[in-house]
């Protein structure tokens, strides 16, 4: 049985396991465990922004055709008016299947020789070992993986988390060639709907709304153009649900002991951000590990979350307001060059503080629209 190593990373998502072989790829010792065993499945949009392709790239992890599908770029859809645009450089996002995504970081941690311990439930920690019943390993550094109710925050007393706002997702996917090369973004009153392409015959179909017995079937009627499109069309996965919930911690590490992904924090899933942030997260954890330098994690970890924290909030804004969502919209439509502006910045184009001047550039197209 395993008595050492250098990193145990607790929790074997995504996160935990980007973690896993961003330090693996620095040369350190590490070891993965979860109560579960993956690949595991969560109700998410599936889609990767083109910085999230990119920082999977950089732990090794390449997505093809034959696992993924790309989008070009972003569609805003209100009723009868939408706007779109591409992303810049032309990089494209992808749609992937939550488990393909899973199993393709299992196979690039497998294949790093990193020790894998499914339906391995963690007990506790101490100041240098992680215990798995009554057996401890020891770990010089101990990271936090097990999502946003993390029990490693709570041991660590890490936990003092300020929930700003729960919503409710559900998705489904159809067997349905995808009709653009956007993710689209349907708004409405109940809520907004991605559609998110995953496949050359697949879409997935997500609903966040603050209604948690909405479901997707009835929220559909909200969104005609869409429920058109879907009508008659076979459902290739049950529905599928969570909670989102934007959050943010006072610490993200003490002592040996770091959080990552959604145990370090949360942003609502309306900025497709999650997966994209962790994977940031992870590369810069391992270059702070072999430095010994957790504050530098602390300070970064802040700096990271920066701007996905403030996307979220300017697109919450629009939550549940109609008649600001389609004023929005015609605004971008009249000033194209202000949505493709706030495009880039989404994807990690674009400086946050340019939204200074494009946010009074789009204050006077809601005047004017």
């Amino acid at each position: 049985m395993l008595n050492s190593t250098d990193i145990f990373v607790i929790g074997g998502g995504p996160a935990g396991l980007a973690a896993a072989i961003a330090a693996r790829r620095r040369g350190f010792r590490v070891t993965v465990a979860d109560g579960a065993s993956g690949p595991i499945d969560k109700a998410c949009g599936e889609g990767l922004m083109p910085d999230g392709v990119a920082a999977l790239q950089e732990l090794g992890v390449l997505l093809g055709a034959e696992t993924s599908y790309p989008f070009r770029g972003i569609r805003f859809l209100s009723g009868d008016i939408e706007v779109d645009s591409y992303f810049p450089k032309g990089s494209p996002g992808r749609g992937i299947r939550r488990t393909v995504l899973h199993q393709l970081l299992i196979e690039r941690a497998a294949s790093l020789g990193i020790h894998l311990l499914w339906r391995t439930a963690v007990t506790g920690i101490s100041a240098d070992a992680v215990w798995l019943g009554r057996h401890g390993v020891k770990a010089r550094w101990i990271i936090g993986a097990d999502g946003a109710n993390s029990r490693v925050r709570r041991w660590a007393h890490l936990d003092s988390l300020h929930a700003r706002r729960q919503r409710f997702a559900f998705r489904q996917h159809f067997r349905l060639a995808p009709w653009t090369d956007r993710m689209e973004l349907h708004w409405g009153q109940q809520g907004e709907v991605y559609v998110t392409p995953v496949s050359d015959d697949q879409v997935c179909v997500a609903l966040i709304s603050r209604d948690p017995k909405l479901r997707l079937s009835a929220a559909l009627h909200h969104f005609p153009q869409l429920q058109r499109r879907l009508n008659g069309v076979s459902s290739a996965s049950s529905e599928k649900g969570a909670t989102t919930v934007t959050s943010c911690l006072s610490q993200a590490c003490l002592g040996n002991i770091a959080l990552i992904g959604d145990a370090s924090g949360t942003v609502d899933a309306i900025t497709g951000e999650g997966l994209r942030l962790a994977f940031r997260q992870a590369t810069l954890l391992a270059d702070c590990l072999v430095q010994q330098d957790l504050q530098r994690y602390e300070t970064e970890h802040r700096r990271l979350a920066l701007r996905p924290r403030l996307m979220s909030r300017l697109m919450l804004l629009l939550d549940g307001r109609p008649g600001l969502q389609i004023r929005t919209i015609r605004a971008f439509r009249q000033r194209p060059q202000i949505f493709q502006r706030f495009l880039q910045l989404h994807v990690g184009g674009r400086p946050p503080f340019h939204l200074a001047v494009d946010g009074l550039a789009l204050g006077w197209g809601l005047l004017t629209a």
